[in-house]
């Protein structure tokens, strides 16, 4: 084990993260000063003396990952990202949480260099740190299955702040469970035990033992007590260092480290007061601490030594670090040339050659598209490597366990029905919609695979925080969702989704597609595995939909136009007087309608409109040619009809249901809650006239 250096200038420069919190949110006039102060010994640590990084290169493949759980303290990682030299500046720091600051309120992946992932909601941060450790093992095995682990250039570790908050969600007990059947040893949770949230002391409810906890889950625990038993206060820097430096040593545990702290010390006055939580601290506290600590009282006065020291370290550490890795980088880019082809691709965002080519092509018949799905995963499975995910124990039902591929699982924990190896490509989530979905965001934050996770979309409700921090951080996971609509059956209401797609797409940048055959969904995939910057979710139906024949003379469109969200899937027998419009499973409904009023002399086009995001990102011409703004139009969708006017105009009426659902079979509940091809051409003949 190494041993800690520990200088007055590294003591001095602690305090010079506690001073640059304080003033920071004195300035702007809010914000969470007190952990931020408390914590500076652990984060500079982190920074200074434990991770591997590169100020200048913070993308570094090399580099540890530091995720920030306890969101809400922020200045806590600013700070030492100013410290590091990661490209913040004295004025960003002053900007903190102001307009287009690089400082905003809680973290944001890919708006402030140095910042891994966006985290705010509790617990999420543990979860993200769990899906970056699974992604370490991941890549290591995609591009580098030879090496002894521990010794890939693509082995690092993966380091987590959370706080009482943090512990108290079930986000993060839920991505601690799975962590540890994980056997992941590059995890190292770091939890600020401080006995301090909003409403003040947290016995109020919080009482358990959460070391106790995470040894029963299987972790590596530790407990470091600033406080000496709260008798006298200690910063334990060389202890914790120590610590860490053992942990390691564990490779087949992930480390929970319990730090015992008084939230705000070393501040005269309100050191362990709740008020220091989320509030600014007054002028005469933060005097009183620039005392005790030897500084200057006045706002944001430091002593530029101290950043010189700090950034010099951050940056010879960093070129330590690379002297060491660059060379064995090189020599596997050389050994391993296929490997170091995908990477680049990868790293570039492109998706692979013959994409389309890879696709499956389904014969004219019935098929439920979660069942395409799994045929389309299994032809993608050898075509797109990077492709890697599984369901919240819905695999059988969510139809996505590829063919042929091990599962990620330590091999010990294989079972008659799953092979387990380090690095597999099919992923047990357990019963944890939650952090499934938090852990492939990390997954996609990473940016070397290409993550999804399933359930059914009804309990899309257990994780709606997820697709929405994805949206904020312009990555792009992929949430299966199927099981769509009250074509459940005999499930009943409690598993029939009805308010689900259309509230989902109130989601700011998240695409929702909902394909409306088999051909539809391979092509939904294909367009989904391009998308660079968004998160997608896949709507899929449990029953059986029309295959449509979409061979020349057959009348109906080539699948590919998926790619543009919507499309004329069956044109009219001369200029449209009313457009059908379908999504998903009641596509099909779509067409049965036209077919009805073409045989009663209404000319009737069919569009099919399986993802409104991609649509309307088409310009405006492409998206006049399809739905024609003087011709009015009926949407059939079994969910809620509110929005369709906002998104397709005024004269759009739609077929859908606005209550709950039944036990029954799904063609009984169709009829009976009028989700028919019927009801569309009623709706559309009064629309007509």
């Amino acid at each position: 084990m190494s041993e800690l250096t520990w200088t007055d200038l590294d003591r001095k420069a602690v305090d010079t993260a506690r001073v640059l919190a304080a003033d920071s949110v004195e300035k702007v006039g809010n914000g969470h000063p007190g952990t931020a102060i408390s914590l500076a010994p652990l984060a500079y640590l982190l920074y200074q003396k434990v991770m591997k990084g590169d100020p200048a290169d913070d993308r570094w493949l090399g580099r540890d990952r530091f995720v920030l759980s306890a969101g809400h303290s922020s200045i806590t990682q600013y700070s030492q990202l100013y410290l590091a030299g990661y490209g913040l500046e004295m004025a960003d720091l002053q900007a903190l949480r102001t307009w287009n600051s690089k400082t905003p309120g809680h973290p944001e992946f890919g708006w402030t260099k140095g910042v891994e992932c966006t985290t705010g909601p509790l617990g999420a941060g543990v979860a993200n740190a769990v899906g970056f450790a699974m992604s370490a093992r991941r890549v290591r095995e995609m591009l580098d299955p030879s090496a002894v682990p521990g010794e890939s250039v693509f082995d690092h570790d993966v380091y987590c702040i959370a706080g009482d908050g943090c512990m108290q969600e079930g986000v993060a007990s839920e991505a601690s469970s799975l962590a540890a059947t994980q056997n992941l040893g590059n995890l190292f949770l770091f939890y600020d035990d401080n006995r301090i949230s909003i409403e003040g002391d947290t016995k109020i409810a919080f009482s358990e033992d959460v070391q106790a906890r995470y040894a029963a889950y299987g972790w590596d625990t530790h407990h470091v007590d600033f406080t000496n038993g709260f008798t006298t206060y200690e910063e334990k820097v060389a202890e914790l260092y120590d610590v860490i430096e053992k942990a390691r040593q564990v490779t087949d545990k992930p480390h929970f480290i319990k730090v015992t702290t008084i939230i705000g010390w070393p501040l005269p006055n309100k050191a362990g007061d709740h008020s220091v939580h989320g509030s600014k601290l007054g002028g005469d506290e933060i005097g009183a601490m620039k005392e005790l600590l030897g500084f200057e009282n006045t706002p944001f006065a430091i002593d530029d030594a101290v950043v010189a020291y700090t950034r010099q370290n951050a940056a010879d550490r960093a070129a330590e670090a690379k002297a060491e890795w660059e060379p064995r980088y090189q020599a596997w880019r050389e050994a391993n040339p296929v490997g170091a082809k995908l990477l680049d691709r990868i790293l570039a965002k492109e998706a692979p050659e013959g994409l389309d080519e890879a696709l499956p092509v389904f014969e004219p018949g019935s098929l439920a598209t979660r069942a395409a799905s799994g045929q389309v995963l299994n032809a993608l499975a050898s075509a797109v490597p990077e492709l890697w995910g599984g369901s919240a124990d819905l695999a059988g039902s969510n139809n996505t366990t590829m063919k042929g591929v091990d599962s990620f699982i330590p091999e010990e924990r294989s079972s008659h029905d799953f092979t387990g190896r380090p690095g597999g490509r099919t992923l047990h989530f357990g019963v944890r919609e939650h952090a499934m979905g938090n852990i492939i965001n990390a997954m996609a934050m990473d940016g070397l695979t290409r993550p999804y996770g399933a359930t059914f979309l009804v309990f899309s409700d257990y994780m709606r925080t997820p697709p929405r921090l994805a949206a904020l951080s312009h990555v792009n996971p992929v949430y299966v969702w199927t099981h769509d609509s009250v074509g459940v059956g005999e499930d009943g209401p409690t598993h029939q989704p009805v308010e689900h797609v259309m509230s989902l797409r109130l989601m700011p940048g998240l695409n929702v597609v909902r394909p409306g055959d088999a051909n539809e969904t391979a092509h939904a995939w294909a367009q989904i595995l391009r998308t660079k910057d968004h998160p997608s979710a896949l709507i899929l139906s449990r029953q059986n939909v029309t295959t449509f024949d979409r061979s020349e003379g057959s009348g109906f469109a080539a699948a590919s136009g998926v790619a543009k969200g919507g499309y004329i899937l069956k044109e009219s027998s001369a200029e449209p007087r009313v457009i059908l419009v379908g999504t998903g499973s009641e596509l099909e409904l779509a067409v049965a309608a036209a077919e009805k009023l073409e045989g009663e002399g209404v000319p009737a086009r069919v569009v099919s409109l399986p993802c409104v995001e991609w649509f309307k990102e088409q310009d405006e011409a492409y998206q006049a040619e399809v739905l024609p703004p003087d011709v009015p139009r009926v949407v059939i969708e079994a969910g809620t009809p509110v929005g369709w006017k906002d998104l397709l105009g005024a004269n759009t009426e739609a077929v859908g249901i606005d209550h709950y659902g039944a036990s029954a079979d799904a063609k009984t509940l169709f009829a009976e809650f009028g989700i028919t091809s019927d009801a569309a051409v009623e709706k559309a003949k009064a629309l007509i006239g």
